[in-house]
């Protein structure tokens, strides 16, 4: 979650002129710990440690962090978003519509396709908020669609 060249995640919230709060904290280390986590679900580990912190302070306390740059969030499925740390490094989200599994795609591999995107003068890619949906290689297995696909592509 850290490292010495980057600034501590409460030194970042005073920079930004936030207090730290005990609130907080849990929340971003519920946000840390679940890798990807709605707004419910950062709540109920939350609410799992200390019974006293609300939806609402949850959700105040996600926009806050989000604000200073500490998480962002992505739309992988309908619905409430999915939140994140923000890493150096930035990443694409494959979702798998079957197992619900999110895996990260490190942005170096999307490289060609950003840059095609960015041809359009003035769009910049914000990878973060990047989610592409379809089958991980488990669940592609068990149905039989890699065959399927495979076969496709070896005939051409």
């Amino acid at each position: 979650m850290n490292d010495n060249a980057t600034p501590r995640w409460d030194d970042q919230l005073r920079a930004n002129g936030y207090r730290v709060t005990p609130q907080r904290h849990l929340v971003f280390q519920a946000v840390a710990e679940l890798h990807h986590g709605t707004p419910e679900e950062i709540y109920g580990h939350v609410h799992s440690q200390v019974e006293g912190v609300n939806l609402s302070t949850v959700y105040r306390t996600l926009e806050v962090l989000e604000n200073v740059g500490l998480i962002t969030h992505t739309h992988i499925e309908h619905g409430s978003p999915t939140y994140h740390e923000v890493q150096s490094q930035g990443h694409v989200h494959l979702v798998c519509r079957q197992c619900k599994a999110v895996n990260a795609l490190a942005a170096e591999q999307v490289r060609p396709f950003v840059e095609a995107l960015q041809q359009d003068p003035g769009f910049t890619v914000d990878l973060g908020h990047l989610a592409i949906h379809g089958m991980c290689a488990g669940c592609s297995e068990t149905s039989g669609v890699a065959v399927a696909i495979r076969k496709d592509h070896t005939d051409e």
